[in-house]
């Protein structure tokens, strides 16, 4: 079993409050949801206006299907977030 996760860090500029900054992490997280079968979850910077801190789990029982898997939704919620993407951290 592999098991492979990822931070994603988003800046959302034009928000100007929590309500706005839920409004796209919840519209990113639940396309992202639906299309895979994978974890996600706000994990950080929750009281920050305009950071979106990401946090995804995929289990496959293979590495490069697990990668695979990861790559796709991190280019997913690139295209699909109202916010521009600034940093994929590792694990």
């Amino acid at each position: 079993m592999i098991t492979l996760s990822e931070k994603l860090v988003f800046h959302i500029p034009h928000s100007q409050s929590l309500k706005e900054k839920r409004m796209v992490a919840r519209s990113v997280m639940d396309k992202a949801k639906q299309k895979y079968n994978a974890s996600i979850a706000e994990v950080g910077t929750q009281e920050s206006h305009q950071v979106l801190t990401i946090g995804i789990a995929v289990v496959s029982g293979e590495h490069s299907h697990a990668r695979n898997m990861m790559d796709e939704i991190i280019r997913f919620m690139e295209r699909n977030a109202d916010a521009e993407l600034v940093e994929v951290v590792e694990y």
